[in-house]
Parts: structure tokens; C-alpha cells; sequence
């Protein structure tokens, strides 16, 4: 595991097109991913004990976010092959056992992450109505992998702000987690 730490906000950048296979075998293009009110576009896998740490955490925030209109999507992009802990089956189990409300995508070529830019699992795009990337930051300050408080995380904050006035916050504090698996 290396920690990795995502790049400042890229303000107005626009998302990329991507047809990927959801968990329940269907595939998902990112025209059905985009919500009325913003869109929240995330890199996890099933291992990393980053995304473990906060698991809980980013499904009550969808499902908060969910109901003022910012439909969410999780992509997985790790090398399967040297990772088998990230393998399509337990994506499955993954999203399963923490009762994913939204579709979680493989990325199997690893070309949207690219695409993305993304670095590290969990890395968050959070886009406003018209498309434009203001959030690329944390979602909750965690010590020892454990969340510092249980307050709304910045995650929340974030998206919320940005539904509301269609701009993220200025300052943000990197995302950070596990770097991506690339193939070797």
C-alpha cells in the first residue's frame, strides 16, 4: 500500500464519457450517471483499508445526496489480476454487504481512471449541474484510519454547497488512500 494524496481541484474541468459494467451486469454509460443537481464521481476499491475506514461514511452521504438530487457513481479500477481482492465476484459482495445504492462500475482496461486523472482509492469528483468539476477533496479527516469525529463530512459539506450555489468550496484538503493498482 502506498498513500497517495489527490491533486488540488481542477475548478471547471469537465468530466469524461465512459460505458463501463455495473455489479448487476448491466453497463452503465455516464449519461446515466449525471444528476439533476450534480454528480459525484468516485474511485474505490473493495481492499484498501482507506475505503474500508470509510465505507459507512460514503454510503449515508449518497444516500443523503441522493435525495437533493446528486446521483453518485463508484468505479473501480485496480490491476484484478494482482489484486484479486478487487476482482469483479467480490465488487459484487462488496456492494452487496454495504448496500450500494448506486452503481458501482469496473474499469477493467483502467482507461477511465486515466482518463480521470485519478490517483488513489478513495478519489472524489464532485460536479456541479452543468457539469463543471468543484470538489476534488476528502471526505472526512481520519487518524489511524479511523475517522477523527462523526460529524458531516466534508464530502457532505462539499456536495451540499455546490447544489446550492453550483461552487465548491476554495480550500480543500486532498483526498488520500491507497494509489491506484496499475498493470505492471
Amino acid at each position: 500500500m502506498v498513500l497517495t494524496k489527490t491533486p488540488i481541484c481542477n475548478f471547471g474541468e469537465k468530466p469524461h464519457s465512459f460505458k463501463l459494467k455495473n455489479v448487476d451486469n448491466k453497463l452503465y454509460k455516464f449519461d446515466d450517471c449525471v444528476g439533476e443537481n450534480g454528480t459525484l464521481i468516485m474511485f474505490i476499491c473493495n481492499h484498501c483499508p482507506y475505503v474500508k475506514a470509510v465505507i459507512k461514511d460514503i454510503v449515508d452521504d449518497t444516500n443523503r445526496l441522493n435525495e437533493h438530487g446528486v446521483k453518485t457513481v463508484a468505479i473501480m479500477s485496480n490491476d484484478t489480476k494482482n489484486y484479486p481482492d478487487d476482482s469483479f465476484d467480490k465488487m459484487i459482495q462488496f456492494s452487496e454487504i454495504n448496500k450500494f445504492k448506486f452503481p458501482y462500475l469496473f474499469d477493467e482496461k483502467q482507461e477511465v481512471a486515466k482518463k480521470f486523472g485519478a490517483v488513489c482509492t478513495p478519489d472524489f469528483f464532485g460536479y456541479n449541474s452543468n457539469l463543471e468539476l468543484q470538489y476534488r477533496g476528502r471526505i472526512k479527516e481520519l487518524k489511524n484510519l479511523k475517522p477523527i469525529n462523526s460529524d458531516e463530512s466534508d464530502l457532505l459539506k462539499a456536495m451540499m454547497m455546490i447544489v446550492k450555489t453550483g461552487k465548491g468550496p476554495k480550500n480543500q484538503i486532498p483526498s488520500m488512500g491507497c494509489n491506484i493498482k496499475w498493470f505492471k
